[in-house]
């Protein structure tokens, strides 16, 4: 399942990022905590080298909390300042101003000993649909980005002063031309980073639904209330073993058409609908390389 989206806007981002850059003193990247990986632009390191980093790791409400503390010391381990928040809710948002100063100690103190009290501006990066907006909304304390449930909503950079000492700059949501490797596109397709139209609703939820069956039977069990999964057969691809845990799902909610077939294509859009807003459970789809991927969800 090939999946490629990069509108114009985007090569207009990079351009932007570049020239903007030697105007902050550090950059905050937001990243979706249950795609953390899949979440950044790789491009980002590079736009932004040698700048000190914060990342987010934005809605851990709805990722696993065992899976999240890897990556927190995951990205810690290299060098970055770590945020774990949910910006919709506005848990740990708080401590945003404290981690960029803690991140700067240095230079704010090199700064007081010169006697200069400077504002230190800080660039917000993250692929579309991550949180970003709301996050600065949250910052902020007042709607002063548009945000909406869909990707590509804000497209131009604006400047967001936070307090006396503290501005924001944000910046539209950037992904890259090409996903190496699928399981980087599924990944955000099924955060809703990339725009549903343009996609294949149905395999998507195949993919999903295989996804969850290997790693959270127990919640798939659970929040479509069926005794028990079809079995995997031997050497079954996970679209036909996800379209059968599909069909499962949508018989037991009663989704028939004509004929008594199971309508997959609504249920498929059901599973995406409660996975994105964590109504199916708490799910990392990723995990550090040597840790072990978790197989339960609260």
């Amino acid at each position: 399942m090939n999946i490629q989206w990069y509108p114009g806007h985007m090569t207009k981002t990079r351009r932007m990022i570049a020239e903007q850059i030697k105007n902050v003193d550090a950059v905050c990247e937001i990243v979706d905590a249950r795609i953390p990986v899949s979440s950044r632009n790789p491009d980002i390191d590079e736009l932004t080298a040698g700048k000190p980093r914060l990342v987010v790791l934005n809605r851990v409400d709805q990722a696993d909390p065992e899976a999240t503390k890897h990556w927190a010391a995951w990205f810690r381990a290299k060098g970055c300042a770590v945020l774990e928040c949910d910006a919709k809710s506005g848990a740990g948002t708080k401590q945003f101003a404290a981690a960029v100063r803690t991140l700067l100690a240095d230079k704010l103190r090199a700064y007081a000993e010169k006697g200069q009290n400077r504002v230190v501006r800080v660039m917000i990066l993250g692929v579309p649909n991550v949180g970003k907006s709301t996050f600065i909304n949250r910052i902020a304390g007042r709607k002063t980005a548009r945000t909406e449930d869909r990707p590509g909503v804000t497209r131009a950079k604006q400047w967001v002063p936070i307090d006396r000492g503290l501005e924001l700059l944000d910046t539209p949501g950037i992904l890259w031309p090409k996903f190496e490797d699928q399981s980087v596109g599924l990944n955000l397709a099924y955060t809703g980073a990339v725009k549903d139209e343009i996609l294949d609703v149905e395999t998507l939820g195949c993919h999903l639904m295989a996804y969850l069956g290997t790693n959270y039977p127990e919640a798939l069990k659970t929040g479509y209330k069926l005794p028990a999964l079809p079995e995997r057969a031997d050497g079954e691809e996970d679209v036909a073993w996800g379209y059968r845990l599909l069909e499962a799902a949508g018989k037991k909610r009663g989704f028939l058409i004509s004929g008594g077939e199971v309508d997959t294509e609504r249920m498929a859009k059901i599973l995406l609908d409660e996975y994105r807003s964590g109504k199916l459970g708490r799910f990392t789809l990723e995990v550090p390389e040597g840790t072990e991927q978790p197989t339960t969800s609260e």
